[in-house]
């Protein structure tokens, strides 16, 4: 009960709260895409406030972040990341599915900040175009983020990765950090939310650009697993008994 109280509390105070920075989105733009970019940062720090004050959900970062643009494939468990994300990385670029981009007020924002919708269907034409918007993004000086295995995934789940991700990584030539992220723990992919939680971002090891699809692959798709492990190794890691 407690938790479906504090869920339903974040979900007013941050939908409620969101309305202005969506409706002056248009405004905001007018001035430029720096102040663009400023004023969605603001919006993701607010999700932070919101999740920190109505469930007590807190962030832990772990790892460098390269203070240059890189290609960052991350894992993906809940809608939390992909507001984060623009915060740590300084308003990249994110690479989300074209499904997206079609609820109310959030997809119009996140369209009007430059996101890059993919279809998933995998046609060369989707592939193209989204290489396109890719390459515009990284000759702007931005990093893109992308989440090579498709959609929201369930902790402990490690589906393969998509074939966006070679076709990024081959285009644009930029570093990858991989980035773990286990934040299904406390921000489940349906129902409610797990007050008093921590989510970790872990930024891996960086990988040069150039290698071949055999090698990059592996090596990206165990770095964004890497907080993955068996439901019983989680519960004791958080403090509670298998």
């Amino acid at each position: 009960m407690l938790a479906k109280l504090r869920t339903w509390a974040f979900n007013v105070v941050f939908f409620s709260g969101s309305v202005p920075y969506v409706l002056a989105t248009p405004l905001v733009a007018l001035v430029g895409p720096a102040a663009l970019r400023g004023w969605v940062r603001s919006w993701t720090r607010y999700n932070r406030r919101c999740a920190r004050l109505c469930l007590n959900i807190r962030v832990a970062q772990s790892g460098p972040i390269p203070s240059y643009p890189a290609l960052y494939p991350a894992k993906h468990q809940a809608m939390f990341e992909t507001f984060e994300l623009v915060a740590m990385l300084d308003a990249p670029v994110i690479v989300m599915k074209q499904e997206l981009a079609r609820i109310p007020l959030w997809g119009w924002a996140a369209q009007r900040y430059g996101m890059i919708t993919v279809d998933r269907s995998g046609s060369g034409a989707a592939m193209r175009a989204m290489l396109r918007a890719a390459e515009a993004a990284k000759a702007e000086g931005r990093s893109v983020v992308i989440f090579p295995e498709g959609t929201r995934v369930a902790p402990g789940e490690t589906p393969p990765m998509k074939p966006g991700f070679s076709g990024l990584y081959r285009a644009l030539g930029l570093p990858v950090v991989p980035i773990a992220i286990d934040s299904g723990v406390a921000w489940p992919k349906h129902g409610e939310k797990v007050p008093n939680g921590v989510i970790h971002f872990a930024f891996q090891d960086e990988i040069p650009p150039g290698l071949p699809r055999r090698e990059i692959e592996p090596k990206v798709h165990a770095a964004i697993n890497a907080l993955e492990v068996s439901p019983i190794n989680r519960h004791s890691r958080e403090g509670g008994n298998p």
